[in-house]
């Protein structure tokens, strides 16, 4: 197994958790916080997508394709679409959002930043080993 490959079960096991913890953040928290860490939290889970789909992905790049998707999806919200989609389907209101906010712009970065950052750190580690 090359070294890239070996990240899509981690990239997949960090999505499963990431998952789950924005899950229990929008459940049992309120306010800006629930907010703004769901926002943060989602930009990280389409990094670990990425990942998992791509794992050959230099971290920077999957950092740029998570951010460009999320930030897609944000200004989408600026068309009535998500909005009427949103009262059809639960899943969709989750992935799609229903209202352009700014912030959340700024949001995605903070949630994609660490996880590139962790990415970079373990290729590096993994290079040196091979």
């Amino acid at each position: 197994m090359t070294t890239s490959r070996a990240f899509r079960p981690a990239a997949i096991l960090a999505a499963l958790l990431i998952l789950f913890v924005g899950l229990a953040v929008r459940t049992w928290t309120g306010g800006a916080f629930a907010k703004y860490a769901g926002v943060a939290l989602y930009a990280s889970l389409i990094y670990a997508l990425v990942i998992a789909t791509a794992p050959r992905l230099l971290p920077w790049r999957a950092a740029a394709i998570a951010l460009a998707f999320c930030w897609a999806i944000e200004f989408g919200q600026l068309t009535t679409i998500p909005a009427s989609l949103a009262k059809q389907s639960k899943l969709a209101r989750l992935v799609l959002g229903t209202t352009f906010n700014i912030p959340d712009l700024f949001w995605y970065a903070v949630g994609i930043a660490p996880l590139a950052y962790v990415d970079r750190m373990l290729r590096a580690r993994a290079s040196k080993r091979s």
